[in-house]
């Protein structure tokens, strides 16, 4: 009988359901014209919202709380809304129509604004828009890193140890990974304002995905160099490393601390020592994620628009920019005016404002750069930020003002190397020459990195300064690595659905299998 009672819930829920059992609502919203996917929907159920994919996917944790009467609610630019209940959707693809624009008589006639008045009324309610007090936030991050070495070449000149040469060299540069990706997930609370830096982070679960084999592995290289250059240099020796005009100085006792030696098992103190220096490197690795997330995440919350030190200047130094209406549209009931921005001179950005036609609070943004954001260009070693795009995302809360409900950035830099490099050995002590050895490359290398970060904010409830004090971080959370994606990770927490591309990661290690 318990069998049959389960059997006929999961029926009225399978349509957006993948399984009753992992409790999890997922589905894929379409264009009814098109049929292509409809990326960065709003989708809620019971006053908690996801966004969907760049693909239109999106997936809910549905709790024990929910029934198969509640209503799902869709809505996004530019379409019809839906809102209806769960039982009524009748498959795991939902459509969304266009929506056809019937302009609002009073809208027409009473606020016929051009786009340097709508900006001047955005700029006007800024503060009384958009929440910026003490707050607890439940937020999904993903980091999705990318690098392209395109270059990797150099030329053998010179090498007076026999081992160090041309063939050795060709190894070292093989095991470098031509292509590799990295990406990091992450559902956490945090604690603060948006403004400033002084934010808390609790992690409540991670996870890794990378191809380890495509690491480079120091420990053979150290122990090579080790074998190498022990076996080579004389007592009291000192290395010289020199690129064109500069040089550094690498002591004897500085080579011992790169190239350590192995510790005796036999020896309980050593082991005892050991095991201590391994917990707290253990410590400080969960410190360093915790830490290195939280400033990813803080440094993101920076682009909001509406703070005073923004790079995003386009409403706090609008005079920057030149606008123009293209379009008016609804969002959900919201009447949105369209607004295209331009540089107007040396601003670095161009895109589109979505702006509530009522309250004048930006609802959307989208932007990219038009022009490269750094360069650097001096002795051989380049630097070139190419690309800074993204979009913000904010919904209403039910004190009348906005919050951000998602955030996704961009950057994509190159970097190159072109110069010569010396390695040399020198020795005060020996008698003759104060050189005894000498490496000498001139090196000619490149690569690209992109980072796109993506981050939802699924719940924003304000707390006093009391509850915000009072939280200590802990940071107790490290990454679970995965070699390959697994579904099952985060089936029992609500987050944004992968993309393609990392749902058919594999890395080589799992492959070979």
């Amino acid at each position: 009988m318990d069998k049959i009672i389960l059997w006929l819930i999961a029926v009225l829920v399978t349509a957006v359901c993948s399984t009753v059992q992992s409790q999890t609502l997922t589905s894929r919203i379409l264009d009814s014209v098109t049929q292509e996917p409809i990326p960065y929907v709003t989708v809620q159920l019971n006053k908690k919202g996801v966004i969907t994919n760049e693909e239109g996917r999106f997936s809910f944790l549905l709790d024990e709380n929910i029934s198969e009467t509640d209503s799902l609610f869709i809505s996004c630019i530019g379409y019809a809304s839906i809102g209806r209940p769960l039982k009524e959707f009748p498959d795991n693809v939902i459509y969304l129509s266009p929506k056809a624009i019937k302009l609002n008589p009073v809208i027409v006639t009473n606020k016929n604004y051009s786009a340097k008045e709508i900006i001047a009324l955005v700029q006007e309610n800024l503060d009384k828009n958009y929440n910026k007090d003490l707050s607890k936030k439940r937020l999904f991050f993903r980091d999705s890193y990318f690098q392209n070495f395109y270059k990797t070449d150099y030329t053998f000149l010179k090498s007076t140890i026999k081992e160090l040469n041309k063939k050795f060299l060709d190894s070292v540069l093989s095991t470098i990974p031509k292509k590799s990706s990295y990406y990091t997930e992450i559902l956490c609370d945090l604690y603060g304002k948006y403004e400033g830096e002084d934010q808390k982070i609790n992690i409540l679960k991670a996870s890794e995905l990378y191809d380890k084999s495509k690491e480079l592995d120091y420990d053979e290289l150290e122990k090579k160099f080790n074998e190498i250059v022990k076996s080579n240099i004389k007592r009291d020796s000192y290395f010289k490393i020199k690129s064109g005009l500069f040089g550094a100085k690498i002591k004897e006792e500085d080579i011992d601390g790169i190239f350590e030696s192995d510790i005796d098992s036999t020896d309980q103190a050593a082991l005892k020592k050991e095991l201590d220096e391994k917990k707290k490197r253990e410590e400080e690795r969960k410190t360093d994620f915790a830490k290195y997330r939280k400033n990813s995440i803080v440094g993101m919350l920076q682009d909001l628009f509406y703070l005073e030190d923004s790079p995003l200047n386009f409403i706090n130094k609008s005079r920057k920019y030149d606008f123009t209406i293209k379009d008016f549209t609804y969002m959900g009931d919201d009447p949105v005016y369209i607004l295209e921005f331009v540089p107007d001179g040396s601003a670095d950005y161009s895109g589109k404002l979505f702006i509530n036609a009522d309250d004048f609070a930006v609802m959307r943004l989208d932007y990219e750069n038009v022009k490269p954001l750094k360069k650097f260009n001096l002795l051989g070693i380049s630097m070139k930020q190419y690309l800074r795009k993204g979009k913000i995302i904010f919904s209403k809360s039910e004190n009348g003002k906005y919050d951000l409900r998602f955030l996704e950035q961009e950057e994509g830099t190159k970097v190159g190397i072109r110069r010569p490099l010396k390695i040399i050995e020198k020795n005060k002590h020996v008698k003759g020459r104060n050189k005894q050895n000498e490496l000498s490359v001139k090196l000619d290398m490149g690569t690209a990195g992109t980072n796109k970060r993506e981050l939802i904010v699924f719940d924003s409830n304000p707390i006093s300064t009391a509850t915000y004090e009072a939280f200590t971080e802990n940071n107790a959370v490290l990454p679970t690595y995965m070699p390959s994606y697994d579904p099952e990770f985060w089936k029992d927490q609500t987050i944004i659905e992968p993309n393609q591309a990392i749902r058919e990661f594999t890395s080589t290690e799992e492959t070979a299998k």
